[in-house]
């Protein structure tokens, strides 16, 4: 059985800007001195007259990013998601998604999969924050493959978007050759009529292996993966919700405000069924090894399964 590739979607963020300068020649990407983590650095080295690096200064770096989006620049401004959602929030808000201006904003190293840069940096709040702003896309790519089509995907929509990306190299599932990335659209990775598991970023590929194991045990979970958390896909929530009886919610996030909040609001208003939330669970994260926090906090294959049999039995 060949290896199974692994890559962190901040890599894939850096890699799809080059690829998007050969498309778009009024392209601008800055940064908040952090280039080298969230690899716009690869786009610096490739295109340095294209690269402004705005210093420790993200909510200035927000405001120049409009500037330059009004005069008809496309403009990826990049930092941690810690920074770029919390820090600059209010000229996100007010500069960005009031005059709703062409602004793509790349958030790294979001989620405790930070590892050790410990709760500071382990932003579980970004999702909630950008969800509420109007008019603001919210993106949060599962693997490799969807990262780099999520990318050139926000390049063409007209208006801001907010894209997160992760520090932890992920598994690679999906194929590049057969992969199409439809913005607001749900993917069903794997059928099933007992449970729905819906979800995003790097919890979908965990997902997939709970299933696996509760297939083993005779249990026929639905797999979906909501890489667009806004607009979110209803009609495939509602099918599931009809069709299932039951949902688990999985996320890199608090459970407040993220996916699970977005899926409920979605199941509540349309067709009420039992369903769990998994994420941070209102707390702050702590420092450790990545792969450890996110078993820690219960975002792991093992609690996705345990958490599928606690809602079956609620049907």
């Amino acid at each position: 059985m060949a290896d199974v590739i692994k890559k962190a979607t901040r890599e894939s963020y850096g890699e799809a800007l080059v690829e998007l300068a050969e498309k778009y020649d009024n392209l601008v990407v800055l940064d908040a001195d952090l280039a080298a983590a969230t690899k716009t650095g690869i786009f610096k080295k490739a295109h340095p007259e294209s690269f402004i690096d705005c210093g420790i200064a993200e909510a200035n770096m927000m405001g120049v990013a409009a500037g330059l989006a009004l005069t008809g620049k496309k403009v990826f401004a990049s930092s941690f998601a810690m920074f770029a959602a919390g820090r600059a929030y209010e000229q996100v808000r007010n500069s960005i998604g009031y005059p709703h201006v062409n602004v793509k904003i790349g958030a790294t190293h979001a989620g405790i999969s930070v590892g050790e840069d410990g709760a500071t940096h382990q932003c579980n709040e970004d999702i909630a924050l950008m969800r509420t702003i109007p008019g603001m896309t919210v993106i949060c790519p599962a693997d490799d493959v969807e990262a780099k089509a999520a990318v050139k995907a926000a390049a063409e929509i007209d208006g801001p978007v907010y894209m997160r990306f992760g520090r932890l190299a992920v598994p690679v599932f999906n194929d590049p050759a057969t992969y199409k990335f439809e913005l607001g659209k749900g993917v069903k990775i794997k059928d099933g009529n007992d449970v729905t598991i819906i979800a995003t970023g790097l919890m979908v590929n965990e997902a997939v292996i709970a299933a696996e194991e509760l297939e083993k045990q005779g249990i026929n979970a639905r797999v979906i993966n909501i890489h667009t958390i806004k607009p979110i896909d209803k009609d495939i929530i509602i099918e599931a919700a009809k069709e299932t009886g039951a949902i688990v919610t999985v996320e890199e996030h608090s459970v407040i405000g993220g996916l699970g909040s977005a899926v409920a609001d979605v199941v509540v208003e349309n067709y009420p069924v039992p369903m769990i939330k998994i994420g941070v669970n209102d707390v702050f994260g702590c420092s450790g090894p990545a792969l450890d926090l996110l078993k820690k906090f219960g975002l792991s294959s093992e609690n996705i399964v345990e958490k599928a049999k606690e809602i079956l039995a609620k049907k």
